[in-house]
């Protein structure tokens, strides 16, 4: 698809123009991309990402006992983030609730499950931990592309967001498709704290010379209009993305693997 929004500060650039139009315009005017007819307002959820308690999974050993994992309670980002895009790409409105499903409803049980997904099979959270690694260099050493030809990922934060992560987000928004991003907010090695990070919904951005805004759904700001913003001039040197809530401040993105599902449950 390459149907997505394309508008430039002056002049306006019409919305069916090719991409490659788009990455011509000269320098010092802003492009423009979005994915047709998403916003935070129309196409998020009107409630915000704060569950009550309740168990994610809970798996039953034979009458014994009952092990429950997870808690709703610390944040259901991943399946919200999962959920707003399997309603937009199948064009169907998200309900007009504004608090969160109870466990046990459908609508629960489905963010529930998108949560799950969300995950990867274990891949997301284990790219948030390697990019939470404090043994990260602060800025790109000549290196750590030796390293890299074995196998060995030891580039910086900035090497990360703005040489690899940034073109996949590009090239998903430049197809008119939304790109699950991955925010990572803490230095660590404890995996305990991955729950500090996020998951979000990119669904456009503003590129002007190498400064790039994406536009963000957020499911704790529902209905906000959200931005990320950075310079990607010096993949070799150090940034600190901006966020434009008041939440933890991010040190590093990813893109994320998605797949669709219907969501039956709200039709």
């Amino acid at each position: 698809m390459l149907d997505a929004l394309i508008q430039t500060a002056a002049p306006t650039i019409g919305a069916a123009r090719a991409i490659g139009a788009a990455r011509s315009i000269e320098e010092g005017k802003m492009a423009t991309v979005l994915v047709p007819g998403f916003s935070p307002q129309a196409s998020g959820f009107r409630f915000r990402n704060a569950f009550a308690p309740a168990p994610i999974r809970e798996l039953r050993l034979q009458g014994v006992a009952t092990l429950t994992i997870g808690d709703a309670a610390n944040g259901l980002c991943g399946g919200m983030s999962f959920s707003a895009a399997d309603l937009h790409g199948a064009s169907v409105a998200p309900p007009s609730d504004t608090t969160p499903p109870v466990a046990g409803s459908p609508a629960f049980d489905y963010i529930v499950n998108r949560q799950i997904a969300s995950f990867a099979g274990g891949i997301v959270p284990l790219r948030f931990y390697r990019l939470m690694d404090p043994r990260r260099p602060e800025r790109e050493p000549f290196w750590a592309s030796w390293l890299g030809w074995a196998g060995l990922d030891r580039h910086s934060r900035t090497y990360v967001m703005v040489r690899e992560e940034w073109p996949r987000i590009r090239s998903d928004l430049d197809q008119g498709k939304l790109s699950m991003i991955g925010l990572v907010r803490v230095i660590d090695r404890d995996p305990r704290k991955l729950s500090s990070n996020h998951q979000v919904v990119a669904y456009g951005y503003d590129l002007q010379g190498s400064q790039v805004t994406l536009r963000i759904y957020d499911p704790n700001w529902p209905g906000e209009e959200v931005t990320l913003g950075f310079d990607a001039a010096d993949p070799n040197g150090s940034i600190r993305p901006a966020y434009s809530t008041t939440d933890a401040p991010l040190v590093c993105f990813f893109r994320a693997p998605y797949e669709a599902q219907e969501p039956t449950v709200w039709r």
